[in-house]
């Protein structure tokens, strides 16, 4: 299946048909008001049911783009999930700065300076929470129980327990969200009329692993166009690389021989590396043999004023064409700090779309004039033949979320670190993106160049905006402290040292009033 399956949204009004009014809670697990009578007499609720759960890495509500919406504590566009995860994992780093000083809590986003209190941060904990509450009443809807309750086919549980699978997987990608972003939180399973405990990172970790190598064997293997936008083996995979890559930030113990072997998986499936560096963040990057699990943003059947129509308008402005973007209007708000910039030498194509007539390289001022920093209009709503998509104000670009550049850089990464594996192999990798940048073998580099600093540095060339960078700085020790400053780190204009508390950001204040059973994380 393909970007159908995402669109297939038939139960439009889940969440209130589900009685799931607390689902942005997890003090309060949500119920169940469906009976066999209602949603599920229809076979179909099932996958228009798990298409929900996808959709809310994607829309922001039950009516695109706008006035049903799944939260209602921040304005519909803001607290949509892919952005509000970009704005977390980009802003506060050395990559990214948005103009908007208007908007309450979001320029403490860019400096570092977040509390308890802030609508951004607060949020974004609720969105986790309410995929796990849809992914949860998923699972239970659809136990062996309910099905033989309702007398369910043997096809239809056949394909039931692939969805089961896939929803797990939706599930432990917040939950790993939700980790990295907040330490320790609540692990909830399965509702309960008891505000939840607070989960130490261990056991949160523990889970996600142990769901991610339990699902492996139900989801289907990447086939193309056929699972494009769905949870397969590789994706399953790549988050396993990903949260073993991290494990020793959230455990206190290394893995990166795990995150190695993981990682193994992606790189030995049918992906291969686009031709095209660009096209994989086109209007038509839906057919890019590289991206192993992606947000799937459409201008006609997902629309939202979040995600990639964020990315794509935020990012034009100053005396940019927006027609040259495939969008009816800029929206005057990212740029590259100064640091991200100056990542990229002269000869690198990863640079080529960074704009910067009228732009100064140097963010002087974090306010409202778009000058200030080269704009960067990564994504943007045209395909590669340069026809614009099919709807200039929500965009059909998708978002990459996991795709095989990462995994190359994993395996180099995990190698470096002593997690095994073969230097040469991931010198090979390495310079195999570079000269897919480059265009020749002019950028390639050699073993000795091949250090963790380099690795670094050359996610935040190969990665850029792709919402990573929060994360690999924490896993570098360089996110907080002052060994790197960037521009507005710990709100100065040329950086100072910040307190290691912000390595994750804090409890919100309204889920420690909710629950007596949270604690605050240190610092806050």
């Amino acid at each position: 299946m393909n970007r159908a399956f995402i669109r297939s949204l038939t139960v439009a009004s889940l969440c209130v048909g589900f009685g799931l009014s607390s689902c942005t809670d997890p003090t309060t697990t949500p119920t169940s008001t469906v009976t066999e009578g209602t949603i599920f007499k229809d076979p179909a609720s099932y996958r228009a049911f798990l298409a929900k759960i996808y959709a809310g890495l994607a829309v922001s509500g039950q009516r695109g783009p706008a006035g049903a919406p799944d939260l209602t504590n921040l304005d519909e566009g803001f607290s949509q999930y892919l952005r509000l995860y970009w704005e977390h994992q980009e802003l506060p780093t050395d990559a990214a700065v948005i103009a908007w000083l208007s908007d309450l809590g979001l320029p403490e986003l860019n400096s570092g300076q977040w509390g308890a209190s802030n609508p951004f941060v607060s949020t974004m904990y609720s969105r986790i929470y309410y995929q796990v509450a849809l992914a949860n009443e998923f699972l239970r809807q659809t136990s062996d129980a309910m099905l033989s309750e309702r007398n369910v086919s043997s096809s239809l549980r056949a394909d039931i327990k692939i969805f089961r699978a896939e929803a797990r997987f939706l599930r432990a990608l917040s939950y790993w969200h939700g980790i990295d972003l907040f330490g320790p939180i609540p692990l909830v399973k399965a509702v309960s009329v008891e505000p939840p405990k607070q989960n130490t990172r261990q056991e949160v970790y523990d889970f996600i692993v142990s769901e991610l190598t339990e699902i492996q064997a139900d989801l289907p293997a990447a086939t193309g166009q056929g699972t494009y936008g769905r949870a397969t083996k590789e994706a399953a995979a790549m988050l396993l690389a990903k949260v073993y890559l991290n494990a020793e930030v959230y455990t206190g113990t290394a893995h990166y021989d795990l995150a190695r072997a993981a990682v193994e998986q992606v790189i030995a499936s049918p992906f291969t590396l686009d031709p095209s560096y660009m096209h994989l963040f086109l209007a038509d990057n839906n057919t890019s043999p590289e991206i192993v699990f992606p947000i799937i943003q459409d201008g006609i059947h997902t629309r939202t004023w979040g995600g990639m129509t964020f990315l794509v308008h935020a990012a034009c402005g100053g005396s940019m064409n927006n027609v040259d973007y495939g969008i009816d209007g800029c929206w005057w708000g990212l740029r590259l700090k100064q640091q991200a910039y100056y990542l990229f030498g002269p000869g690198d194509g990863r640079a080529s779309y960074f704009y910067t007539a009228g732009q100064k390289d140097t963010v002087y001022a974090i306010g409202p004039d778009f000058t200030n920093g080269i704009a960067a209009p990564k994504f943007q709503n045209v395909t590669s033949a340069g026809d614009a998509g099919t709807n200039s104000t929500h965009v059909d670009t998708d978002f990459p979320l996991f795709r095989l550049g990462d995994a190359y850089l994993i395996y180099a990464e995990a190698v470096v670190r002593g997690g095994g594996g073969s230097r040469a192999t991931a010198l090979g990798y390495v310079n195999a993106l570079r000269q897919r940048a480059f265009g020749n073998a002019s950028g390639n580099i050699t073993d000795p160049q091949l250090t963790l600093q380099f690795i670094l540095d050359e996610r935040g060339r190969e990665l850029l905006w792709e919402a990573h960078r929060r994360t690999d700085l924490v896993r570098f020790g360089l996110f907080t402290g002052g060994t790197y400053l960037w521009a507005w780190k710990g709100g100065a204009q040329n950086g100072v040292a910040t307190d290691a508390h912000l390595n994750i950001y804090p409890i919100p204040s309204a889920q420690l009033s909710a629950n007596p059973n949270l604690t605050q994380n240190p610092g806050y």
